[in-house]
């Protein structure tokens, strides 16, 4: 088992020994949240332990520039593996649990609903279980600083008309099976808090956007499609609502609420960002049209097209963010257009990253149609 962490038994051990910084055990972090959430730890200080199966979406060229620091470790393991992950928070003896590893999008989910059910709902089972007999074998000391972290999703509250906004309170309605996956696996986590007093956190977020999105997401797609003058497809007539959040920004919310929140409560992430699927795209097109002009000095925008709405595509999501504001006194940094345009520059500067991916299997085809 320790092979797998790249070091030997003696090495291992000595490393924890020597480290004076919190660990932090962090799964899925190979992932697009999950990769900017472990370089933000690593640069503040805490000695990580990352762990992924490394499936279609884990990509380890995410953390090249961090692969060698002394405070970072990998172990390819899946959640669902109890005896891996048992092994894995005796040996690394966290003081966090972050949990991010999910499938996580929802065409896939239509296509292999199987795949949500095991990773998102049972892995999410197999970590609470494993976590909470690791909580009962720390000292009082230990167990007063440990803390398990379950990184949600705003959609399991299901789809709001054209007002309002989802809060704590807002009860779950998912959709899609993705969004009921995530919905089970937060029933899980507060199950565990209230029966067995597993001191639990979970955050739901919005659509979050940034470096190291895997390309079949809405923004990747938009900005990699478009300079490479193929069609930029949008759903039904783009009128489906989202709050859009850096990912930079949420990783930082990540840190102030499992460093500072209220154990057993849930705290909603947004980005203030509130926009249709149809505005989106057209702004992404206007910081291209600046960014990397067309050859015929014609908007990128002309290359829009209207495709058939998928299955279950709920019209609007939205975040009242205004707990986490008010307690934890988090709010985003970035506005309703810098993040995106960070966002564009990344990959107009990175084109090495993303034609690594597309040179395999994934081609940026349409899923989730339900034929």
């Amino acid at each position: 088992m320790l092979s797998r962490f790249g070091i030997s038994m003696g090495g291992f051990l000595l490393s924890i020994i020597r480290s004076k910084y919190m660990k932090v055990l962090v799964t899925g972090g190979a992932g697009f949240i999950g990769s900017n959430l472990v370089r933000l730890l690593i640069s503040r200080g805490y000695n990580v332990l990352n762990v992924d199966l490394l499936t279609y979406a884990g990509n380890l060229h995410s953390l090249k520039d961090i692969e060698g620091h002394e405070h970072y470790q990998f172990l390819q393991a899946d959640v669902r593996d109890a005896q891996a992950m048992h092994q894995a928070m005796t040996e690394f003896r966290p003081n966090w649990i972050m949990h991010l590893a999910a499938e996580s999008h929802v065409d896939r989910s239509i296509d292999a609903p199987g795949d949500f059910m095991t990773t998102n709902v049972m892995g999410t089972f197999t970590m609470l279980q494993c976590a909470l007999e690791y909580y009962r074998s720390l000292s009082e000391e230990g167990k007063k600083t440990f803390r398990f972290h379950h990184i949600s999703t705003d959609e399991v509250y299901g789809s709001l008309g054209e007002e309002g906004l989802f809060t704590e309170e807002t009860p779950y309605r998912p959709h899609s099976p993705y969004s009921a996956s995530k919905a089970s696996s937060d029933h899980l986590v507060r199950a565990w808090h209230d029966t067995f007093g597993l001191p639990t956190l979970i955050t739901n977020c919005s659509n979050n956007y940034g470096p190291y999105q895997f390309p079949e997401k809405l923004i990747p797609v938009v900005i990699l499609n478009a300079i490479a003058g193929r069609d930029i497809p949008i759903y039904g007539k783009g009128e489906n609502v989202r709050d859009w959040l850096y990912v930079v920004d949420h990783c930082e919310a990540l840190l102030t609420v499992v460093s500072s929140g209220k154990i057993g409560e849930t705290y909603n992430i947004g980005g203030n960002n509130e926009m249709t699927n149809l505005d989106l795209v057209k702004l992404i097109c206007k910081h291209l049209d600046e960014l990397r002009p067309r050859e015929d000095g014609r908007s990128y925008a002309e290359q829009i097209v209207f495709v058939q709405d998928r299955p279950g595509h709920d019209l609007r999501y939205a975040i009242d963010a205004g707990k986490i504001k008010r307690e934890l006194h988090w709010e985003p940094q970035q506005n309703h257009s810098s993040g995106f345009r960070k966002t564009i520059e990344w990959y107009l500067e990175n084109k090495a990253w993303w034609e690594q991916i597309l040179s395999g299997d994934y081609r940026l085809e349409r899923l989730g149609i339900n034929k």
